[in-house]
């Protein structure tokens, strides 16, 4: 086969344009074959400004459709491909279209590629380099010079700039609609010679991430081909779909602990400033069957307001444009907010976050639903039109194509909407940058200034603020000598401000005063979670910066007991978040499952049992029988109750988090109750905020501790000691070792009701039992790898 480099006579018309065509894409025509390199330089001719045009047909030829790899069309029932297979075509497409740039970024958490395709038109692959500083230059004006130049020059740049729509699938790997799309979406892209598919690639520059988990992808297929036939098809897999996080893995966007997230901001959000990110997700079956934007109340109050008007003005557009198409049960404003920014990333960085949520099948089983079965979510009914939900979808079978095309509609017109308004995105995303980096007014507040806590340091606040393009200052002089220092007058001055402050969620109710349930949690003061103490700086300063560095090292902590960690058969979130720090640690940890545990003796294998966050049903009975095969059905059940009895009073250590408590307080009898167990929302409710926790620091696990901590809560029970007639075990056998303060607030971040309920009362106990003891933690001490604060709890609670 021959290449460029070797072609004669009329081939050699590629030399001419190959001086316009350097850098990456020059590499790539290079490397291509005699046959793709002829379709690249027809293309050329096509798209050379003043070139006579070759026709409608000849760009087109040589793309290779995805049946051509798969082996069948994304969106057909019950066929899923492998990573390896997404891979490939993407592969296929680079080589055979000039309209594609596909490449791999780094590897996940489980050593598979992370890529990401490139999709515009050939001249503009040819220039990215220009593109990718233009938008440098407009997400931080002050590179434009002098504040009464920088409009002009703005101006200039927004001419000859692109729309940039960053694209992503697949977090959630049971989602597999958007990973499929995506090379529905690459192909029409890379192939189509419509009127608005060539605008689109002339307007815009298309980043698309077919999946931000390949290793779900996977997981998720193995077991759907595994179980198909099977009454278990169409199930969710009986393990995380993400190594550490499961769900959680867009829960990420504002710590960065996973590498995935890592890739993404480092290698796209950082390099190219999207204006748009298009999220495609799925949800569940019995709702609507598309969400858009805009969210519901509330959004997050340092969401600039240009972003507000954004996606709003875009979910709008789209979701009447699709109705228009004949797509039915479309929702907006509903379900999802935009408060936190552990899920919206492109929120604090200019660019809008359009969210998609699709119905779901069962994978990609379909289903069949009764207009009657259909629920109502927050925000609207599905069985009743209303200014945001409409037209009706009457029922009936739902398969994974509708959910494709859904998908690759909304997709389409988004990108339509990129490039109608290409002007318009990239006027709204100068704005921001220039609001940010403008000076304060009076009354605002200039900055803050970072004081190193007792039980950490900087390092992982500092991290997560680097990574997300904030600056952070050593002032050497001034009046916050020997200080960091975060300015708010710089790009990413919100996302820093939306991390240092603490958190008022408001006090959201319906019609008849229950609480209206956040979508997610309400606090994400990383601040507080590290142990960094915040100072508002609330007038002008300056000080003489100096260049500094960090070789602080986060806290490591020895642990000299055997250690497992309890797998249940039913995926647990909170033990993946576990076992990913135990990792980080190098922790060496067994995982011990209901089989095991049931199977008794306990105590020769192991000191310490830490038994993560879950619903105590699912502990003890696991799957129920007939809803997935009988070796992952029963949990721990009794045998195993008594095999843990045991293995406390012959002396092991057996820690339990969060709702884990509530297992140990009804299986064991302990003295110890819940006392908030049972109560309604209207009078007690914490969705996921960080309190006040004063410790006893005589006790072992809060040893070197300050007496005043906080503890991340959720779904969390608070403990009281008290009299059991079923148990044998004393109440002075109990010790508290942490209890919520008695006359100051215990919230710091975030929502809480009912907070005369919890005053005084415990959230850390040990329970002596037999050799052994039961440390009952009613708080989540290792959060989403975020709470480093509390770690030392954790950690001295496993070498008990």
């Amino acid at each position: 086969m021959k290449t460029l480099a070797t072609l004669h006579g009329p081939q050699a018309l590629g030399k001419r344009f190959y001086g316009r065509f350097s850098g990456v894409f020059g590499a790539k025509l290079r490397r291509m074959t005699f046959k793709a390199t002829v379709l690249v330089l027809v293309a050329l001719v096509a798209f050379v400004p003043g070139a006579p045009s070759t026709g409608p047909s000849s760009v087109a030829s040589g793309i290779p459709m995805p049946a051509e790899v798969l082996g069948f069309t994304p969106g057909d029932d019950r066929k899923l491909a492998s990573w390896n297979q997404v891979v490939t075509y993407f592969e296929q497409l680079d080589r055979a279209s000039d309209r594609v740039m596909f490449e791999t970024l780094g590897q996940t958490s489980m050593g598979n590629p992370f890529v990401m395709a490139t999709i515009s038109a050939p001249d503009n692959l040819a220039r990215l380099d220009e593109y990718r500083a233009i938008q440098a230059y407009l997400a931080d004006p002050r590179k434009l010079g002098p504040p009464a130049t920088r409009d002009h020059q703005a101006a200039e740049l927004i001419k000859r700039g692109k729309t940039i729509v960053l694209i992503t699938c697949g977090i959630h790997s049971t989602e597999v609609g958007s990973y499929l799309s995506s090379m529905l979406i690459a192909h029409r892209l890379a192939s189509s010679n419509e009127p608005d598919v060539q605008k689109i690639l002339a307007n815009t520059i298309i980043l698309l991430v077919p999946s931000l988990n390949p290793d779900g992808v996977d997981i998720v297929k193995n077991w759907y081909d595994k179980t198909l036939g099977t009454p278990y098809e169409g199930t969710d897999p009986p393990e995380l779909y993400h190594k550490y996080t499961g769900h959680d893995n867009n829960r990420d966007w504002y710590a960065f602990t996973q590498v995935e997230t890592q890739l993404t901001v480092d290698k796209i959000h950082n390099v190219w400033h999207p204006q748009i990110v298009h999220d495609i997700h799925q949800q569940g079956a019995m709702g609507s069957r598309l969400f858009l934007p805009p969210y519901m109340a509330p959004v997050e109050p340092n969401v600039p307001k240009q972003i507000v008007e954004g996606y709003t003005k875009l979910g709008n557009w789209m979701a009447s444009e699709m109705r228009a198409k004949g797509f039915q049960g479309i929702t907006t404003d509903s379900t999802y907010d935009a408060w936190t920014p552990a899920r919206a990333y492109s929120h604090y960085h200019a660019g809008v976050r359009m969210l998609s949520e699709t119905a779901s099948a069962r994978i990609a089983t379909p289903i069949t639903l009764k207009f009657e079965e259909l629920t109502s979510r927050e925000g609207y009914d599905p069985q009743k039109e209303s200014a945001n939900f409409g037209p009706l979808w009457r029922g009936g079978e739902w398969r994974l194509r509708d959910i494709t095309n859904y998908m690759t509609t909304a997709a389409f017109l988004l990108l339509q909407n990129a490039a109608d308004n290409r002007v318009e995105w990239l006027q709204r995303f100068y704005a921001i940058g220039k609001e940010a980096v403008r000076p304060r007014r009076r009354n605002e507040i200039w900055g803050y200034e970072l004081i190193k806590g007792q039980t950490n340091d900087y390092l992982a606040l500092d991290n997560a603020l680097t990574k997300a393009g904030v600056e952070i200052d050593y002032c050497a002089t001034g009046p916050h000598y020997a200080s960091k220092v975060v300015s708010l007058a710089q790009p990413y001055g919100a996302f820093a401000k939306a991390l240092l402050e603490r958190q008022r969620y408001p006090e959201l109710r319906d019609s008849s005063g229950h609480p209206i349930t956040p979508y997610d949690v309400t606090a994400h003061s990383l601040s507080l979670l590290t142990d960094v103490e915040v100072k508002p700086i609330k007038a002008p300063f300056r000080c003489k910066v100096l260049d500094w560095s960090d070789d602080n090292l986060l806290p490591t902590y020895a642990i000299t007991k055997r250690v497992a960690l309890y797998r249940s058969s039913v995926p647990a979130i909170d033990e993946g978040w576990t076992r990913f720090i135990l990792d980080q640690q190098r922790v060496q940890v067994a995982s011990v499952r209901d089989a095991e545990i049931r199977s008794g003796n306990l105590i020769a294998k192991y000191d310490s049992i830490v038994v993560p966050d879950q619903a105590p049903r699912l502990i003890f009975n696991g799957y129920r029988a007939g809803t997935m095969p009988p070796e992952l059905t029963g949990g721990i059940g009794n045998e195993g109750v008594k095999a843990l009895r045991e293995f406390v009073q012959a002396g092991g250590t057996l820690v339990l988090l969060n709702r884990a408590s509530e297992f140990a307080i009804e299986h064991f009898d302990l003295p110890v109750r819940n006392v908030v167990a049972g109560l309604p929302r209207t009078e007690f409710y914490v969705p996921g905020s960080i309190l006040r926790l004063e410790l006893d620091r005589s006790h072992p696990l809060a040893k070197l501790m300050p007496a005043q901590i906080i503890a991340w809560v959720e779904d969390s029970p608070v403990f009281e000691v008290t009299t059991n007639p079923k148990s044998d075990i004393p109440t002075s056998d109990v010790q508290i070792i942490g209890s919520y303060p008695r006359t100051s607030d215990p919230l710091l971040s975030g929502w809480l009701l009912g907070t005369n309920r919890i005053r005084n009362k415990a959230a850390l106990v040990e329970v002596k039992v037999g050799k052994g003891r039961m440390i009952l933690f009613g708080f989540r001490p290792q959060y989403r790898a975020q709470s480093l604060v509390t770690y030392p709890l954790f950690f001295n609670a496993l070498n008990r």
